[in-house]
């Protein structure tokens, strides 16, 4: 009774490729072009959803999945951030961006916090996964690592030590609400 979840990163994006905290931004050509060359490559699925950004839309149109927007996999809020650069964040407000690398409950940026996007994803993990039923999630960097550590138990500042890149795929394996990491950032293609 053991279902299935495979999480794969959205696309690029050019906040991806400049280290910028992401606005609803679109897929840039290379990402509209490395999507559509996996179409038809992923594995079958019993049900399918991305986040509600943009992004991860266009992903799942250039994967060939008709997905359904679940707004728990929305990406982190980066409140006053968003659409700035890391490198802007650090210069301009430096304590800001070290209380947030180094504290997971600090949202100096009015968004939400480490601790608070690790709650929604263990909420969406513990929701309805059906046993015996393979899932797709096409979604963020952030989603996934957060999965991650809640799948493995792992502490919070353990969640900016996993790097995810554009359409990696990371699956899960689950049942009765504990979640096991089968992998982590192999390529969406991989049919195992």
């Amino acid at each position: 009774m053991t279902a299935r979840l495979i999480l794969i990163c959205h696309a690029s994006t050019d906040a991806m490729q400049g280290v910028a905290f992401p606005a609803d931004e679109p897929l840039n050509p290379r990402g509209r072009a490395e999507a559509a060359a996996l179409a038809g490559s992923l594995v079958s699925a019993d049900q399918c959803w991305t986040g509600p950004e943009l992004r991860t839309r266009q992903t799942a149109e250039a994967l060939g999945l008709r997905a359904a927007t679940q707004a728990l996999l929305r990406d982190c809020d980066y409140g006053s951030w968003r659409g700035r650069s890391f490198a802007d964040v650090q210069t301009r407000e430096p304590e800001a961006a070290a209380a947030w690398l180094g504290d997971p409950a600090a949202a100096p940026h009015g968004g939400e916090s480490i601790l608070d996007l690790l709650q929604r994803v263990a909420t969406w993990l513990a929701g309805k996964h059906a046993p015996h039923q393979r899932s797709i999630a096409i979604t963020h960097p952030a989603i996934i690592r957060a999965a991650i550590v809640h799948a493995i138990d792992a502490s919070a500042q353990s969640f900016w030590r996993i790097d995810v890149a554009p359409l990696s795929c990371t699956r899960l394996s689950g049942a009765n609400g504990r979640w096991n990491v089968q992998s982590v950032g192999r390529s969406a293609v991989d049919r195992s």
